[in-house]
């Protein structure tokens, strides 16, 4: 788990900071106050080339969610785009300039509920890393993720199972079953203009590889409204505690702001069926609180 999630463009973090240091020096500016139940305009965070999140054409299920969203509060939709990385919620949720009424942005669409760097609403879904394998391989028979490993030694010896080189949880699992070299690291961080996540997929789909440990929505909406192919997903059993292959996930915004939590809860209870309806539309794979996909 990539979201995702304009008017306003993508600020770097290193323009944000000479902006910082630029004007520091004056007298301290109050912040701005605290969002209140009922915003002027609904302000998303979000990242603009992160399918099946988000994008700057706003073609992405945090989009069209958040579209929801507005049209139910009658205001406006904003976003503040800028690549979900390292210090995301820094440069969005917390970002903003001496002078400014209000923070760039005031929600993250889809945030891990572990997340300890926002305040999170309860989940609205669940999803995980799977075991992706394509229905015409020899592994489609396969029930679990498990199941593979009780294949013959020989056979598991010639798989090329793709990875994305920092997905801790998914490298973990092929470390702990011995299935380290038959990895095929792909690079999570890659700087290409044209790069996107769905990559890993699209390579299963050609049978460059044998399979793959993609999390989950990356997964079903590469298949389902990419390639228009379907793809048997496997839900990872994790490692350990340390090493979660399972991700609640909610909306996120600022600590202090209880009104604000508020709303977007109620929205989104008001609103669950509708929520649902836009992530089976994306073909994201969503599991229940054991783990198990849900039909």
């Amino acid at each position: 788990m990539n979201n995702t999630w304009l008017p306003q463009g993508v600020i770097s973090t290193l323009t944000a900071s000479l902006l910082f240091c630029a004007v520091s020096v004056g007298a301290a500016e109050p912040e701005p106050a605290p969002q209140d139940e009922k915003p002027d305009a609904l302000r998303v965070c979000q990242d603009p080339n992160n399918l099946p999140n988000s994008n700057l054409k706003g073609e992405g299920f945090e989009n069209k969610i958040a579209e929801l969203l507005a049209k139910k509060l009658d205001v406006p939709l904003q976003y503040y785009s800028t690549p979900q990385r390292l210090g995301f919620v820094r440069n969005t949720l917390k970002y903003k300039l001496p002078g400014d009424t209000h923070f760039r942005c005031d929600v993250v669409i889809a945030a891990p509920l572990n997340s300890d760097q926002m305040a999170v609403t309860k989940a609205y879904f669940r999803s995980g890393e799977m075991l992706v394998v394509r229905p015409d391989s020899p592994l489609a028979g396969l029930k679990t993720s498990e199941a593979l490993l009780d294949l013959p030694k020989e056979q598991l010896s010639k798989l090329k199972i793709a990875v994305y080189d920092r997905d801790s949880s998914a490298s973990q699992w092929l470390v702990k079953h011995g299935l380290e070299d038959q990895a095929v690291p792909y690079r999570l961080m890659d700087a290409r203009p044209d790069f996107h996540a769905g990559e890993i997929v699209e390579h299963l789909l050609k049978g460059e590889v044998d399979a793959a440990l993609v999390w989950g929505p990356v997964a079903g909406y590469y298949a389902k409204r990419v390639a228009k192919q379907n793809l048997v997903l496997l839900p990872l059993t994790p490692v350990d505690d340390q090493h979660p292959t399972t991700f609640s996930m909610g909306m996120g915004l600022r600590y202090g702001e209880p009104k604000w939590k508020a709303t977007l809860q109620s929205l989104v209870d008001q609103n669950r069926t509708e929520i649902t309806a836009i992530l089976k539309d994306f073909g994201i794979p969503l599991l229940d609180e054991k783990g198990v996909l849900i039909p």
